[in-house]
């Protein structure tokens, strides 16, 4: 199956580009956050590409005044891999890892607009995410990630959002990891769901900082990695070792606090009171998860009441665990300060010893 993509010099294999592998579980995506100095915008949008699958997905995400406003749409992409328009959503690539566009034609639920992403440093090209469970291969990809500085304007339903002087954090991942309908048949023997992941950009007018891991039940990391990059002098410093210190609300499993140290550095995390879901993104969404088939092309809208969604979570409503957290940021290195803004994401799911988890769910229902 020919296609576009053919006529860039990018092919890995003797396979026309419409084809990867044979992982019916291998994706390609693009992802991006942003908000206002104030925090009073969080925007997030992402772009989902499965060729084993056929299927190309797509959301908005915008959380504004007491509400997140999610933009939803899913195509049968016919193995075109390049043609990133799904309904009223389209990504451009402007100046690869530079420069991409979004933008938000009429939709059902009035959210519009063009915004420009502009990379304000060269990519973070994560540790390669491999992880099994038992025999299986549960996760093998890749990923990098750059802070941005955003252009452009929103509308919802007739009011203008300037996206001005906004920053944000992109990424782009691909490989393996599940997608769509789940396996029926589950690995043997049994084990226990565990993932505790942290991920945490920040942005500063002269510089960048990054952080993530991945933690074991025990809290032993699998993958992590810290860079600071200080743009003043044109430097970037990847940190071997990091303590991080995260504070949970009282009998849950939310971040109210972070600490990040090690190297001559550290990070303190104030997050702002206002959760954004990743299910506006299809993350953990019963019925928009990442990869399902809605037929040749589906848009979808819905909201959600911020003030009820932590309420939601309590109540069973497990869509609702995977979040991030707009915070405000200090950093010292070497005596130098740094005041900012990043994100606090995470997911925990099953245990984790030093947080005190013990199974699937504790310290969630209370």
């Amino acid at each position: 199956m020919l296609t576009p993509a053919d006529d860039y010099p990018l092919h890995q294999t003797p396979e026309p580009m419409a084809y990867a592998g044979s992982d019916r579980n291998f994706y390609d995506r693009f992802f991006f956050n942003g908000y206002s100095a104030d925090g009073a915008v969080f925007f997030a949008a992402a772009l989902g590409v499965y060729p084993q699958l056929n299927i190309m997905d797509a959301s908005f995400s915008l959380s504004y005044e007491g509400r997140q406003y999610n933009l939803r749409a899913s195509k049968e992409m016919l193995g075109d891999r390049l043609a990133l328009s799904i309904g009223p959503i389209t990504v451009e690539i402007v100046k690869p890892m530079q420069e991409t566009r979004i933008t938000l034609a009429d939709n059902e639920g009035g959210l519009t607009g063009t915004l420009t992403a502009t990379a304000r440093h060269l990519p973070i090209e994560e540790p390669r995410f491999t992880r099994r469970q038992g025999t299986r291969l549960m996760m093998d990809l890749t990923r990098a990630t750059q802070n941005i500085d955003w252009q452009g304007a929103l509308d919802l339903r007739g009011q203008k959002i300037d996206i001005v002087g906004c920053r944000g954090t992109r990424d782009r991942s691909w490989g393996i990891r599940q997608v769509g309908a789940g396996d029926p048949q589950a690995p043997v023997p049994p084990a226990p769901q565990q993932f505790y992941w942290l991920w945490t950009p920040c942005n500063f007018d002269a510089a960048a900082f990054f952080c993530h891991t991945n933690d074991d039940g025990a809290g032993v990391p699998w993958n992590r990695k810290a860079v600071f990059d200080d743009f003043a002098n044109s430097s970037r410093t990847e940190l071997s070792q990091l303590e991080i210190a995260p504070q949970y609300y009282d009998a849950t499993r939310r971040v109210c606090g972070l600490t990040l140290s090690g190297g001559g550095l550290t990070a303190e995390f104030k997050p702002l009171a206002r959760m954004f879901y990743m299910q506006g993104l299809g993350y953990i969404h019963p019925e928009w998860n990442h990869g399902t088939h809605h037929g040749a092309l589906r848009v979808g809208f819905d909201e959600i009441d911020l003030a009820e969604g932590e309420a939601a979570l309590k109540g069973g409503k497990m869509e609702n665990l995977h979040v991030q957290t707009l915070s405000e940021v200090a950093l010292s290195v070497n005596g130098a300060w740094h005041h900012g803004m990043g994100v606090i994401e995470q997911l925990f799911i099953g245990p984790h010893g030093p947080s005190g988890f013990e199974d699937l769910v504790d310290r969630i229902m209370t």
